[in-house]
């Protein structure tokens, strides 16, 4: 229904944004970690939303890019995931954490979420392993999309070799969390393989 909200910052929680636009605020349920990344009270950001309607609610959940956005729309597809606890689920990982995690098939961290557990957890793998692509978990949008918000957006993709020597620390046994930034802080550059990223990651896991 609201594709998006620019306006100015009025208030902010860990949990919770209202965004003041031509004098009406609007509240709008955010994750901690995009609560994190915002910039300060009265600073304009644009949000992504989505809008949850019940019969006794009308609830709007708001997201730095539109990457975030669609896969909150992808969790929310699981059989037992509502707004709620796709919100949970960004609420202890970022986007880029999870779809890593939905790759590497690391149900345990996706069960760290608030009243999801590990059968929730796995289920989520299950139906959006498919729909969901490793290929950009390196990648951080967050500055392009919003030049006012904090966020690295200096890398522009995931190497194979990245990918693999990611998911080869999750073999390992490193949470994919853990793996994913080790591997994000490897300058890959042309040529390397999935051996020498994986070698270089483990020097910041050591």
């Amino acid at each position: 229904m609201i594709a998006y909200i620019k306006g100015e910052i009025a208030e902010l929680t860990e949990d919770n944004l209202v965004l003041e636009v031509n004098g009406i605020g609007y509240n709008i349920k955010i994750s901690p970690g995009t609560a994190g990344l915002l910039p300060g009270l009265h600073r304009e950001v644009k949000m992504y939303t989505y809008t949850h309607v019940r019969e006794d609610a009308f609830w709007l959940y708001g997201f730095l890019t539109r990457e975030d956005l669609e896969i909150f729309r992808k969790l929310i597809t699981v059989n037992g995931i509502g707004p709620k606890g796709g919100l949970a689920i960004l609420s202890v990982m970022t986007a880029e954490e999870l779809r890593f995690a939905i790759a590497a098939g690391d149900a345990k961290a996706i069960a760290r979420a608030p009243g999801v557990g590990v059968r929730t957890a796995e289920r989520v793998i299950l139906d959006l392993r498919d729909k969901v692509s490793g290929e950009d978990c390196f990648v951080s949008r967050v500055s392009t999309e919003n030049p006012g918000a904090l966020g690295d957006s200096g890398r522009t993709g995931c190497s194979t070799a990245g990918k693999e020597a990611a998911e080869a620390l999750t073999a390992l046994g490193y949470p994919a969390a853990e793996a994913l930034k080790a591997v994000r802080q490897v300058e890959i550059s042309q040529g390397m393989d999935a051996e020498a990223v994986l070698k270089q990651a483990l020097k910041h896991l050591l």
